[in-house]
C-alpha cells in the first residue's frame, strides 16, 4: 500500500492521524477513479443528454477528489485552514455527485457503484476533517 507507507515514512511529525490520512488519500484517489469511469461509461450511454448533468458532476468530484489526495499528502508547512476547507469543498463534491449518479443507479451499474465509492469518500474526508482542531 503505497499511500500508506509514503505517509509512514514522512520524517517529521504529521499534525493529523496518520492512519486517517491514510484512509482518506486512498479513498479519494479510488473515488477520483470511479468519478472519471462513470463520466466515460455515461458518455457511451444511449442517451447520453439525460446524463449530461451526471457526467459534469462526476468530471467535477474527480478533479476535487484528486487535488485534496495531493493536498493531503504534503505536509510541510501545513496549514490547517486550506486543509479544512479543502475536505469541506470535497465534501460537497462528493455528496452532490453521489446524489446525482443515485438517480441513474436503477439504469446505469457505473452510476450505482460511484454513488457508492462517493459516499465513502464523503465519509472518509469527513472522518479526517472532524479530526482538525
Amino acid at each position: 500500500m503505497p499511500v500508506r507507507e509514503m505517509i509512514d515514512t514522512y520524517p517529521a511529525d504529521i499534525n493529523l492521524d496518520r492512519g486517517l490520512i491514510a484512509d482518506a488519500v486512498q479513498t479519494l484517489i479510488d473515488c477520483a477513479q470511479a468519478c472519471t469511469a462513470c463520466a466515460d461509461a455515461c458518455m457511451s450511454e444511449q442517451h447520453v443528454d439525460q446524463l449530461r448533468k451526471c457526467i459534469r458532476t462526476d468530471l467535477d468530484c474527480a478533479d476535487i477528489c484528486s487535488t485534496t489526495a495531493r493536498i493531503l499528502s504534503r505536509h510541510t508547512g501545513y496549514d490547517a485552514n486550506i486543509t479544512r476547507s479543502q475536505l469541506q469543498a470535497c465534501i460537497q463534491a462528493c455528496r452532490s455527485c453521489a446524489d446525482e449518479c443515485a438517480q441513474h443507479a436503477d439504469m446505469h451499474a457505473h452510476c450505482r457503484a460511484c454513488a457508492e465509492a462517493c459516499r465513502r469518500c464523503e465519509q472518509a474526508c469527513q472522518s479526517l476533517l472532524d479530526s482538525i482542531s
